[in-house]
């Protein structure tokens, strides 16, 4: 597969910058101000004509809540992408619906109940990769060094 250009990237990271900034119901103008560009930087930024720094990407995140890496989640499924062991194929819509379904949840206690849920169903599906990792960790002799350690402690 073929690797993707700069300018794609660019593209992809101001498309989720515009979803992520709708999604929360702020405007470009208001993005703007508080990053300390003009209206029209921002645009730029969303259709990835300008390239956003580093330094503005993280600052961006903390303005719309989210970990830099949002930015890039689901990069690795567009077409001509190298696929990603990191990328748990969870495409980017599905995320946004999800975040909205959730906010239009007006009652808190089932707002709470329904993060419980997903928490438990997330933790189900880990628990097997767990558990291999806590049997390779259990099966794994002490150094010798380290239980002689621990003895001369213990007297």
């Amino acid at each position: 597969m073929m690797a993707k250009s700069a300018g794609e990237i660019d593209a992809w990271v101001g498309r989720r910058m515009r979803q992520r900034r709708e999604a929360l119901g702020i405007s470009q103008a208001r993005l703007a101000r508080h990053l300390g560009l003009t209206f029209s930087q921002v645009q730029k930024y969303e259709k990835g004509t300008n390239r956003i720094g580093a330094g503005r990407l993280y600052l961006l995140a903390g303005f719309l809540g989210v970990p830099v890496q949002f930015f890039y989640d689901g990069l690795a499924s567009l077409p001509g992408a190298e696929p990603s062991p990191e990328d748990p194929g969870t495409e980017p819509d599905e995320i946004i619906a999800l975040e909205s379904a959730y906010r239009s949840i007006a009652d808190p206690e089932t707002r709470d109940s329904l993060l419980a849920l997903v928490r438990s169903v997330a933790e189900t599906a880990a628990a097997p990769k767990l558990r291999t990792f806590e049997s390779r960790i259990a099966a794994t002799p002490l150094p010798t060094s380290f239980a002689d350690d621990r003895r001369r402690v213990r007297k």
